[in-house]
């Protein structure tokens, strides 16, 4: 670290903190301008720039302000435990004042929201749900980066060859304790450059997001669709579980997305799965598709929040009424989807959200709107596939219990043969006696 460095990581922080929009988008941009900036560097200024935004609340606290500058010496001096001697040379004379006032400043009697690193309102939201002492741990084990996750693409490797070479090269590694194709680098490495990843034996995906893929726990030769498929990444897992074997429709509304798609799959080497561009979950090209599926995953749009130890950011940005908007959204892209799904057939819902709002909720309205299907428990079903792992009736992973981002999932079922609504108790209908052909038009009590 050097003047000109710590210069550059406090405008990267300004344009980030000043800016609507994502912190990885802000910061791609920022490094466009800066090409100069080595790997190191540039791993500095981006570790700068998502430290303070894990920890804002606290450094806004001790710096007294949001001056980007002073957020950046206080990140450094209270949260990376830097002393005064190891910043002598990189601080100025104003950037030293600041630092021994960052350091003299009390945090002892501050709020429990502000020991979270939380707004308010969703402090708030996650002690109703948890209780004080878990919803501080829970946010507390946000503070921490992620691991880097990785699954092993079953098409081209198995998870044995992929540790064998890993173990060749003594990079250090773990298997994730759930997910039966997941791997763990103890350390984050440029993992696009590696041969197992150019040749599509390796993707980056978080083990949370490996195991809703097998929470779809799609068969071979079955016909599945990724209603919000984004980049693909579950469809490239649930199209290798299923060896590459029947047909995955990727539904999404975003071209960009669904292009990086394209080179995934391309490496991947899945020849059964299908992206399709929509406007909308009301697409009229979808009414053709109706009852066709075996399976039906909907990762819906959401707040994010389970996802903090990657995207900071989220926290600050979003608000009480943009949860109340997904909401919304959730419960109308469920409802077509639900369409999709043939008797039988299985839906999956899922966020990478803490919140009851955006999953209990949304999951008990629909059982309760939708008489033909009925939970189906995600315990019984990693059970069948042989994981270790017991959250209840619905998927509920946390990042300080699991070591994944937080992500919820609920199984719904459709019934093979569909329940008459009860708003159409009576109605007339041509009953045809085998013998005469003789129509009779009564009114018939559908419930005797």
């Amino acid at each position: 670290m050097n003047p000109n460095i710590l210069r550059l990581a406090g405008m990267a922080l300004a344009d980030v903190l000043s800016n609507t929009g994502p912190a990885d988008a802000k910061l791609g941009w920022f490094f466009k301008q800066n090409r100069e900036l080595g790997t190191k560097d540039r791993a500095f200024v981006a570790e700068s720039v998502y430290g303070v935004l894990r920890r804002k609340s606290f450094l806004v606290y001790v710096a007294d302000g949001e001056d980007p500058r002073k957020l950046l010496v206080a990140w450094l001096l209270r949260v990376q435990g830097m002393s005064m001697r190891d910043l002598d040379e990189v601080l100025n004379k104003q950037q030293k004042e600041w630092a021994h006032a960052i350091k003299a400043k009390n945090s002892d009697d501050i709020s429990k929201a502000m020991q979270a690193d939380l707004p308010e309102w969703l402090w708030d939201r996650l002690v109703e749900q948890y209780g004080e002492e878990q919803a501080l741990t829970i946010a507390r084990s946000m503070h921490q980066p992620a691991s880097l996750d990785l699954r092993v693409n079953l098409v081209k490797a198995s998870r044995e060859d992929v540790v064998s070479k890993f173990a060749s090269e003594n990079t250090e590694i773990a298997l994730t304790p759930y997910s039966p194709q997941g791997i763990r680098m103890a350390q984050k490495m440029t993992i696009s450059r590696h041969v197992l990843f150019t040749d599509g034996k390796i993707e980056v995906q978080d083990e949370g997001s490996q195991l809703l893929a097998q929470l779809v726990a799609p068969k071979r030769g079955e016909m599945i669709a990724d209603f919000c498929a984004g980049a693909g990444g579950k469809s490239l897992a649930i199209g290798a579980l299923m060896r590459n074997t029947g047909r995955i429709y990727a539904f999404d509304v975003s071209e960009k997305r669904l292009q990086n798609l394209g080179a995934r799959l391309k490496r991947s080497g899945l020849s059964n799965l299908h992206s399709q561009l929509i406007t909308s979950e009301q697409d009229p090209k979808l009414k053709r598709l109706n009852g066709k599926f075996d399976r039906v995953l909907v990762d819906a749009p959401c707040s994010g929040l389970g996802t903090l130890r990657r995207n900071p950011d989220l926290k600050w940005r979003q608000m009480p009424q943009d949860i109340i908007e997904l909401r919304a959204k959730q419960t109308a892209i469920l409802n077509r989807a639900s369409k999709l799904v043939k008797g039988g057939g299985r839906l999956i819902y899922a966020t990478c959200s803490l919140l009851q709002d955006e999953n209990e909720d949304i999951a008990e309205a629909f059982l309760a709107e939708h008489p033909d299907y009925a939970l189906v428990k995600a315990n019984e079903i990693l059970a069948q596939q042989q994981i270790a792992l017991d959250t209840g009736k619905y998927l509920k992973l946390l990042p300080h219990v699991h070591q994944t981002d937080g992500f919820f999932a609920a199984v719904f079922e459709k019934a093979k043969v569909a329940v008459v609504n009860e708003d159409a108790a009576k109605q007339s209908v041509v009953v045809k006696e085998a013998a005469g052909q003789i129509e009779s038009k009564d009114t018939v009590d559908v419930n005797t």
